[in-house]
C-alpha cells in the first residue's frame, strides 16, 4: 500500500524512527476506502493521517493514546482537516466497552505500551476487531540495541553493580520478541499470521550526542538510569560508555511487525 501516497498526509520523511517503523507497518496493512481503523498508541498522528486520507471520506479512522499531550498535539496539527479522523485520550490496556468494532487495528511503536500483561492487552485489542478484520502492529523487538545492552552489562559488571545489574536484566527479559508475538496472534486463533523483522541503524555521534540522541533518551536509555537509586552512578557510568562509541557500533534496531486476521464468522 506504499504506493498509494498522498502529498498533503504523507509519512513525515524528519521523523527517523517513526516513519520507518510505519512503513514496515504499511507494508502489511491491506487499505481501501471505507474501512473503518483503530490506531492505538497514536501519538502525534504517525500514520493515522496517512490512514485517514487512504480510508477517505467514508472511512473513519480513531487514535487513542494515553498521553493527553499527544492527543492534543495531533488535533492541533489536524485542526479542520479530515473530519472522519478523531483523536482520544485512553489506555489500550483498558478499553471502553462500548468501543465500536473496527475493520482494522493498527499500532506503530505500540507494542512496548502493553505492559505489565502483553497478552492480555492484544486479547481486548482483538475483542474490538471485526470477524475477517486485520490487525497490525509494530515495536522494537528482542535484539534491539544488543550491542549497546552487552556494553552496559560489561561495565555494571565491572563497576560492581550488582544490584542494579540485576534489574538491568529484568529489563531485558521483559522485551517481547518476534516469537512472542507469532505466540501470541496464534494463541488468539488469528489467521495469515505473519511476522517480520527488518534492521534499522541508528547513527550517533559520542558524549552529549549519544547520551541526548533523541530515539535514545526519553526511552532506551532511560531503562538504565531507572535501574539506578543514586543517579550519579547512572551519569558516571553512561558518560563513560558513551566516550567509547566504536564498542558497540553499529547501533542497530529490530523493527517488528505482526499482521493477522480475524477469522470471518460462520
Amino acid at each position: 500500500m506504499l504506493g498509494i501516497t498522498m502529498a498533503r498526509w504523507s509519512l513525515p520523511k524528519q521523523d527517523p524512527w517513526s516513519t520507518p517503523f510505519a512503513e514496515t507497518l504499511l507494508s502489511q496493512l491491506s487499505l481501501a476506502p471505507g474501512l473503518h481503523i483503530l490506531d492505538v498508541a497514536s501519538g502525534h498522528g504517525i500514520p493515522a493521517f496517512y490512514l485517514a486520507e487512504q480510508v477517505g471520506s467514508t472511512g473513519r479512522v480513531l487514535g487513542i493514546d494515553l498521553s493527553a499531550g499527544q492527543v492534543a498535539r495531533a488535533r492541533a496539527i489536524q485542526g479542520t482537516q479530515l473530519p472522519w479522523l478523531s483523536f482520544a485520550c485512553h489506555d489500550v490496556r483498558t478499553l471502553p466497552d462500548e468501543l465500536p468494532l473496527f475493520d482494522r487495528i493498527t499500532g506503530n511503536l505500540s507494542v512496548m505500551f502493553f505492559r505489565p500483561n502483553r497478552e492480555e492487552t492484544l486479547h481486548g485489542l482483538i475483542r474490538h476487531l471485526r470477524p475477517g478484520g486485520q490487525l497490525v502492529l509494530t515495536f522494537p523487538s528482542l535484539g534491539t540495541f544488543d550491542s549497546l545492552w552487552q556494553r552496559v552489562d560489561r561495565e555494571l559488571f565491572r563497576r560492581g553493580h550488582s544490584a542494579e545489574r540485576e534489574r538491568f536484566h529484568v529489563y531485558l527479559a521483559e522485551r517481547p520478541s518476534a516469537k512472542d508475538a507469532r505466540r501470541w496472534l496464534s494463541a488468539f486463533a488469528m489467521i495469515g499470521i505473519a511476522v517480520i523483522e527488518q534492521p534499522l541503524e541508528v547513527v550517533s555521534g559520542p558524549g552529549r550526542a549519544f547520551l541526548n540522541h533523541p530515539l535514545l533518551r526519553g526511552g532506551f536509555l532511560d531503562d538504565v538510569y531507572e535501574c539506578f537509586e543514586d543517579q550519579r552512578q547512572a551519569d558516571d557510568m553512561m558518560r563513560a560508555i558513551s566516550a567509547d562509541l566504536a564498542s558497540f557500533s553499529p547501533l542497530i534496531a529490530l523493527r517488528c511487525v505482526m499482521s493477522g486476521w480475524k477469522a470471518a464468522a460462520r
